[in-house]
């Protein structure tokens, strides 16, 4: 009897096993994507486009595709892909759709891609197109379409920001319509500004010797300075940078020196510091006069030197073509950088590009080397 249990006993074990593995076995269907025939990308109905700066929100062109096919009910991601070669030496991403085989660029995000395509405006050149499809979050399986290519005629998008000081302890007072010095930009790195200049103390009292920026003349807001409270600010040669309304409702404090002197000040939009050091002045030259020439300028052009500091030069408005500009002092010594808006320009070096028409407001600072050039109606 007692075998006669154990064969029973050990029969319902392997029957109960055999139920514990037929109930935990993987039943759900798997499904597996495979790689697709590249869709084709038709050409466009229009193949020469000008570009209009006044209607930037009106549709540029469209681009349609047939649908991708995995051998699965996916969505689909496509992506239009731009560039200036046919090899998309330097591809931009136009944009991206899911699930649609159509996308429509509008006439300012087709200037972008133009711009970032690295084609002049104003004239026209050869774009090249393709369109990628792939699936999922991480893009797999990406295949890309055929290519088409259309000319774009762009206009000139001017996408960086300027910076004007205003204050007592500066040129312009607290006046913010008062020829007030503009902060000059890093050429490599757009959020880096730096002004190396004669700040005054003034009266010496706590209010004075002070200064903040702003974004546009004649305007107080967009205004930037400290993070301590406007009246609550202590003068420190560094810290956090707030803004009305960048960062806040209420005006920023003040920036300020604690004498008469130079002082080079650094702003940092990417990490919202401010630095502000004294600066060794002595035994730099001082120029008499200084004139703006070049294959961009008609004629050369005197510029004004800044009352309240002799190293800062200015014009307030010239008309430059494109072409290249230097700057030449009354000692016969030419002074020139190799990048357009902004730079550094050091003496015998080659010549600042032009490369869009416009009016220009143009200042040099022959402590630094530092220029910058603001085209008035871009």
């Amino acid at each position: 009897m007692k075998n006669i249990f154990k064969i029973k006993m050990l029969f319902l074990a392997v029957l109960s096993l055999g139920l514990f593995t037929t109930s935990c076995e993987d039943d759900s269907d798997v499904f597996t994507a495979t790689e697709t025939q590249p869709i084709t990308l038709s050409e466009l109905s229009i193949t020469m486009i000008e570009l209009d700066a006044t209607n930037p929100g009106n549709a540029a062109a469209t681009f349609n595709w047939n649908e991708a096919d995995y051998k699965q009910p996916a969505s689909e991601i496509y992506t239009l892909i731009i560039a200036s070669d046919d090899a998309f030496t330097n591809p931009v991403t136009a944009t991206s759709v899911v699930g649609t085989t159509s996308a429509t660029l509008s006439v300012s995000e087709m200037n972008s891609v133009a711009g970032s395509a690295g084609i002049p405006p104003f004239s026209f050149s050869t774009l090249y197109a393709k369109v990628e499809s792939s699936l999922g979050s991480q893009n797999g399986l990406p295949v890309s379409s055929n290519t088409i290519s259309f000319q774009v005629q762009p206009y000139f998008n001017y996408s960086f920001e300027d910076f004007y000081i205003v204050g007592n302890g500066t040129s312009a007072d607290w006046n913010n319509n008062n020829n007030n010095p503009p902060l000059f930009r890093d050429a490599d790195n757009n959020n880096l500004y730096t002004y190396t200049g004669f700040f005054t103390k003034g009266g010496g009292g706590e209010g004075d010797g002070r200064f903040k920026v702003l974004e546009v003349r004649g305007q107080w807001q967009p205004q930037w300075g400290t993070d301590y409270p406007d009246g609550s600010d202590p003068i420190e040669t560094s810290g956090g940078i707030a803004g009305n309304p960048g960062t806040q409702d209420s005006d920023p404090g003040r920036f300020g020196v604690t004498s008469d002197g130079y002082y080079k000040f650094t702003l940092n939009f990417s990490s919202n510091t401010y630095s502000l050091e004294p600066f060794n002045e002595a035994g730099s030259t001082t120029f008499d006069g200084m004139t703006l020439q070049g294959s961009a300028v008609g004629a050369d052009t005197a510029f004004n030197q800044l009352g309240f500091d002799s190293h800062i030069w200015y014009i307030s408005s010239v008309n430059l073509q494109p072409g290249d500009v230097n700057f030449m002092t009354n000692t016969g010594a030419m002074w020139a950088g190799s990048t357009e808006f902004s730079g550094v320009a050091t003496e015998g070096g080659g010549s600042i590009p032009v490369v869009v028409q416009d009016d220009y407001e143009v200042w040099f600072n022959d402590l630094t080397g530092d220029y910058i050039l603001i085209p008035l109606n871009l």
